[in-house]
């Protein structure tokens, strides 16, 4: 049952995540214009500062909105995402983030539903017609029960969790919040925290203060940042070699997943993520730091491209990142220098991370020699998949292969693909929308044996 409960929140974890990491293009461009337009922005404009409120009030909740509903019923479930959703927009005075992550996927559900409802039973000919129709009447109806019932529901929910989170903030028990955040992150469910919960108290603070702290909870990558440097200067084996490289991309390219096998190698070292964390909290408290918007991928580039102006919002910022790494890097060298047995068997925690992550045991099948095309497929489509395409296509051109790859979100597969590349727990998934492709499950984006396995069989 412990096993099926986690199961059940990893996918609404992704399926949240789903929704907000498709649109993070157009959240960070929402935190630039307010970073440089404001009237305490980088060069203030006071046209151009006029963009900032329509884009969070409608702009940002609409895209939620559109993509929640297409995550359940394709195009014409966003469509009907984006309209129910909109209700919510105008039956209220804040940013109705929550309402779209609620109203996107009814919309797209209600649809779905009518639609199997009328399969086979239309006239021919009037096919179009009801199509229209039925999504224009539900449209209408869902519009006004978002309008009249779901918009103040939610308006008094979100008064409720930020008076809940004002609470925690004034008493200054903020850095507790990493006791939570650090493991949950090392179970997967860095995005469902960051983009379901974290962003939109963010975003709701940054309209009103110009930047917020939450932003930074979740997406600091001191604490990872400390784990991969003890294990550097501490470590045995394949994690110490493996340490330098997984540093780069945890750091500057803004992949924190590639950190989470060395701890599960040794699950005592949460307690430097959960230390290291509350520490650049506290610092972050402390220094009365803030971001404009989600920083995503969480790089150090991204956290210094969503800082306000002044170099004291930077170093603020700066300090944090400094004081998790230190503290965590100080922690992971005591668990590592105590530990006489350690073997640095990182293959053996990445083989725990996927059982962690309930996947399936899958293999690398037969597939077509002539492959032309190839996607990396993930649930949103950025991040890991884009690393992961990038090391496949490495490896193809070392091999002499002349082969496309490309990255993509499940749903958006091209007809065109003869290869499908993803997680080995989305491969059913990734056979519903490529069912003419072969699907090709990986354990972990980088040295997959299955990489050089795929190589060998496309020569």
């Amino acid at each position: 049952m412990a096993q099926d409960f986690r199961v059940n929140v990893q996918r609404f974890g992704r399926f949240l995540s789903g929704m907000v990491m498709p649109n993070i293009g157009a959240f960070i461009a929402w935190g630039l214009i307010t970073a440089f337009f404001i009237p305490t922005g980088w060069i203030p404009n006071e046209s151009l500062s006029q963009l900032v409120g329509p884009m969070i009030i409608y702009l940002l909740p609409l895209l939620i909105g559109f993509t929640g509903g297409k995550l359940i019923y394709g195009t014409r479930g966003g469509v009907l995402g984006a309209i129910a959703t909109m209700g919510v927009i105008v039956g209220a005075d804040i940013p109705m983030f929550i309402g779209a992550m609620l109203m996107g996927p009814l919309g797209g559900y209600v649809i779905k539903r009518i639609d199997q409802l009328l399969e086979n039973k239309v006239p021919t000919g009037f096919e179009m017609l009801v199509n229209n129709f039925s999504a224009g009447i539900a449209g209408m109806l869902l519009a006004l029960l978002s309008f009249v019932v779901i918009g103040p529901v939610v308006v008094q929910l979100n008064g409720f969790l930020e008076a809940g989170v004002r609470v925690v903030v004034d008493a200054g028990l903020l850095p507790i919040a990493s006791i939570v955040i650090e493991p949950a992150k090392i179970l997967f469910l860095n995005n469902a925290i960051n983009h379901g919960v974290l962003g939109p108290l963010g975003v709701n603070e940054a309209a009103t203060l110009g930047k917020s702290i939450f932003f930074l909870l979740e997406t600091n990558p001191g604490p990872g940042l400390g784990i991969l440097l003890g294990f550097w200067v501490f470590g045995k084996g394949m994690a110490k070699q493996s340490s330098p490289g997984s540093i780069i991309i945890h750091f500057f390219g803004g992949i924190h997943e590639i950190y989470f096998p060395y701890v599960l190698m040794k699950p005592v070292l949460v307690v430097a993520a959960i230390l290291g964390g509350a520490t650049g909290v506290l610092t972050f408290v402390i220094f009365g730091a803030g971001l404009v918007a989600t920083p995503s991928p969480g790089s150090i580039f991204a956290l210094i491209a969503m800082t306000p102006r002044g170099f004291g919002n930077l170093l603020a910022v700066l300090m944090g990142v400094l004081t998790s790494t230190t503290v965590s890097f100080l922690v992971t060298a005591f668990f590592l220098k105590r530990d006489k047995t350690m073997t640095g068997d990182l293959d053996a925690s990445k083989e725990k991370m996927v059982a962690l992550k309930g996947k399936p045991s899958t293999v690398v099948k037969a597939v077509s020699t002539k492959v032309n095309k190839v996607a990396f497929a993930c649930d949103a489509g950025m991040g890991s998949s884009a690393m992961g395409a990038s090391t496949l296509r490495n490896k193809f051109k070392k091999a002499g292969l002349n082969i496309d790859v490309i990255h993509c979100s499940l749903e958006d597969i091209p007809e065109d693909v003869e290869l499908v590349v993803t997680h080995k727990n989305l491969v059913a998934r990734a056979q519903k929308y490529a069912p003419n492709a072969d699907v090709v499950g990986i354990e972990n984006f980088v040295g997959a044996p299955e990489y050089d396995q795929l190589v060998e069989r496309l020569k």
